[in-house]
């Protein structure tokens, strides 16, 4: 099939959350993650190639560099048009790697101007006048403004933006949006000639992102969060550029023991885990002790249940407890003892007969999926928005796997994950 949309993903959560609203369309989606190593001829590509990387809190140097092999492949397997995602709260730090690898896309691929819209108003993330709302709050005054690795205390895009990239950064406002896609193109190109080759564009409706779409698809590079990607493939449709398969996929049915593993401390994600925690086993994970005696003591318990019970283990916690971890470890050491305990416990788990994995967090997700040896994903069906189940092969064995944006879904979303599965 055409190669429609080349797309790379900063975090695995957010590769599995643009994936599944491409998917949306019943247009064949590959995800791939990491760098893929194996060549692809144009003929056996999906309509939608995107390809997760684990570069959100990379060095920025790292994280253009991998973008730019992922560009290399996207390109040799035919893509033309590409897409890189970030997450709708913009996660960054002052230095990117948001602005630096969309400098380096835009270089490579000869694109003069690109937009930036990580809104997502179907899970409550909008931009307005160049801020971005979580919610009714400013990004600002959200629970992002605490996050352990990117905290997030300036609401306006342009000011986060502007020292991230080497050109002007400009704005295209509600006010433009709302009167349709001929005047927004209008207005791109009128901030292109004033030498404004990245440009902020609002959207507080699902209505504005297909404007946004229809006003900027044939861009050789765009970039925001899933949703205004999610709009892409009806145009194409409607532009006759492909058709939808005949054929509807059919997915796995997988068994063995569910496990919910959490290193997300978001707001939403201590709710999920005091929700769940309520039903099932469960046992959290401090990093102080997993410094100072490893995942043993972890993995010991683990080996004591039950394989098919449902599980719940986590180094989720609360804003200070984290901070507390952080001042005795180190920030970095902090996350990267939880990032390797809940590996560990990942491949033990599998070892031992589990097959269902929901994982919350995208550093989380990350690690996980590679120590699971995890190099490709089938896209399965939607728990919440953006959260869909996920297909792999591990070993000859088939497992379940979803991998969640720590924000993402209802307070119920693990129990209801499970129970997705057994209907799918």
């Amino acid at each position: 099939m055409t190669l429609l949309l080349g797309c790379i993903a900063d975090d695995f959560t957010g590769a599995t959350d643009l994936a599944a609203l491409l998917a949306r369309s019943g247009l064949p989606v590959s995800l791939r993650i990491g760098i893929p190593r194996e060549k692809r001829h144009r003929n056996e590509t999906a309509a939608f190639e995107v390809i997760a990387l684990k570069c959100r809190t990379s060095p920025v140097n790292i994280a253009v560099e991998q973008a730019r092999q992922a560009l290399a492949w996207l390109r040799e397997a035919g893509a033309s048009r590409f897409f890189w995602k970030y997450c709708s709260t913009f996660d960054s730090t002052a230095k990117g790697n948001i602005g630096p690898v969309a400098e380096m896309l835009m270089a490579e691929i000869g694109a003069r101007q690109t937009i930036y819209c990580p809104a997502f108003p179907e899970n409550g993330r909008s931009v307005f006048m160049g801020h971005l709302f979580v919610g009714e709050q400013l990004l600002s005054e959200s629970p992002m403004k605490d996050h352990p690795l990117t905290p997030m205390r300036d609401s306006s895009l342009l000011r986060l933006l502007t020292p991230q990239v080497a050109s002007v950064v400009g704005l295209a406002n509600r006010n433009i949006v709302s009167k349709g896609p001929t005047a927004l193109r209008a207005k791109l190109a009128q901030l292109s000639d004033d030498g404004m080759q990245h440009v902020i564009v609002d959207a507080v409706c699902d209505d504005d992102l297909g404007t946004i779409a229809a006003a900027s698809f044939d861009m050789p590079l765009l970039t925001g969060g899933s949703a205004i990607a999610g709009q892409l493939p009806r145009l194409y449709l409607e532009q006759g550029l492909v058709t939808l398969p005949r054929r509807r996929q059919i997915l796995p049915k997988v068994g063995g023991g569910p496990i919910v593993l959490s290193g997300s401390c978001s707001a939403m994600t201590r709710r999920q885990v005091a929700n769940y925690a309520g039903q099932v086993v469960s046992l959290r994970l401090d990093p102080i002790a997993l410094a100072e005696k490893g995942a043993g003591p972890s993995l010991e318990w683990l080996r004591q249940q039950s394989p098919d019970a449902p599980k719940l283990i986590y180094a989720t916690a609360e804003p200070h407890e984290v901070r507390r971890a952080q001042e005795r470890l180190g920030r970095d050491k902090a996350g990267q003892v939880v990032e390797e305990a809940l590996s560990e416990i990942a491949r033990d788990a599998f070892d031992h007969g589990t097959r269902r994995f929901v994982v919350a967090g995208g550093e989380t997700s990350g690690a996980i999926t590679q120590a699971l040896g995890v190099t490709h994903l089938t896209i399965g069906p939607e728990i919440a928005p953006g959260v869909p189940w996920t297909f792999a092969t591990i070993d000859g064995e088939t497992i379940a796997l979803t991998l969640k944006s720590g924000n993402f879904g209802d307070e119920s979303f693990f129990t209801d994950a499970f129970d997705r599965l057994e209907v799918a």
